[in-house]
């Protein structure tokens, strides 16, 4: 039987790669609404991380498939200790999990297919805007449900109100860093007939400054609250994190996500340099799967380091990841071979 850390791999990769499919709607979506112009410079690479939908698919239906070892409040009686034990229901947690997907894929092919022809007539136009009206608010709520499900309530008893916020703000800052490492790498392509503009990096930069801060203030807001509440229930999952076998990749999440990112991108100059973004991009990409790691394999603060399970899955997943997005890519025209 294989080790929890090691399965807690395949759910940490499952919630990158969902994080990262419901991003990019949700980025293209944001700086629309607020009119930034560079909305047309990223919205094709953006908006081509929906291939990554049907492979989160398949990798939840793993999961759900096989309940009982990858949560294990599954098969039992949650208890009166449970924050509300009515979500505890295997038959309701599939549910909602294979209709939520199903509804955002559903949601965001619609907004894919208007903003395709935005610019055709002013009805399309509004017809587009109106989507991305609701793109944010399901986006939230949806990703709150998957921060919860997935995350915090793996331990019945604990419980944090702040817990949904702090989770997709982490990702959509992993997503920012992605999409920067994504860009260089798409410029770098031999022939680029369409190369991403430099001037986006400094958008990109400020707005990873933004989520860096979005970030530490949830993260340490519930930390505080944690702490000085001091309530058995509460203190023993993060205290267990903090100090016990996996005390590494905590201080690292916060050396990667917080004291990095702040330092280099509170001056302007970094924030120009292509090489400096990508640096703290990748620094910040590694910092929230060692986040998203903790959360769900050290539940306890005890365990082994799954090294080989996150080299194996973590490959095999990014690899038919990039293969999925880069056809995406390829039948719009946008890459050649």
């Amino acid at each position: 039987m294989f080790a929890y850390s090691n399965l807690a791999v395949w759910n940490v990769a499952f919630v990158v790669v969902l994080s990262l499919a419901l991003s990019g709607v949700a980025l293209c979506s944001a700086i629309h609404l607020v009119g930034a112009k560079w909305h047309n410079e990223v919205k094709h690479l953006a908006t081509s991380l929906f291939a990554l939908f049907p492979l989160a698919f398949v990798m939840l239906v793993v999961m759900l498939l096989n309940g009982p070892l990858f949560f294990h409040w599954w098969g039992q009686q949650a208890g009166s200790h449970a924050h509300i034990p009515g979500w505890y229901q295997p038959h309701w947690f599939i549910a909602r999990e294979v209709i939520g997907m199903l509804f955002m894929m559903w949601l965001y092919s619609i907004f894919i297919k208007r903003q395709a022809v935005s610019g055709r007539s002013p009805e399309d136009a509004a017809s587009f805007h109106n989507i991305a009206t609701v793109i944010p608010f399901f986006f939230v709520l949806y990703s709150t449900m998957i921060a919860w499900d997935f995350e915090m309530t793996l331990v019945p008893a604990w419980h944090s109100a702040i817990y949904g916020l702090q989770q997709f703000i982490s990702n959509f800052g992993m997503f920012l860093a992605m999409l920067v490492v994504w860009a260089t790498a798409w410029n770098s392509r031999p022939g680029q007939t369409r190369p991403i503009a430099e001037y986006i990096y400094n958008h990109i930069a400020q707005m990873l400054l933004a989520f860096t801060l979005l970030w530490i203030y949830t993260y340490y807001s519930q930390y505080l609250t944690i702490w000085y509440g001091n309530l058995p229930d509460e203190t023993g999952r993060v205290f267990g994190m903090e100090r016990g076998d996996y005390a590494f990749l905590w201080w690292s999440v916060i050396a990667l996500k917080f004291v990095i990112p702040f330092s280099v991108f509170a001056f302007p100059g970094p924030r120009h340099n292509v090489a400096a973004i990508n640096a703290v991009a990748i620094g910040i990409i590694i910092g929230t799967v060692f986040e998203r790691f903790l959360w769900i394999g050290g539940i306890t603060g005890t365990g082994d380091y799954p090294v080989v399970a996150a080299i194996v899955i973590g490959g095999a997943v990014g690899l038919i990841g990039y293969t999925l997005v880069k056809a995406r890519l390829k039948n719009a025209d946008l890459v050649q071979g």
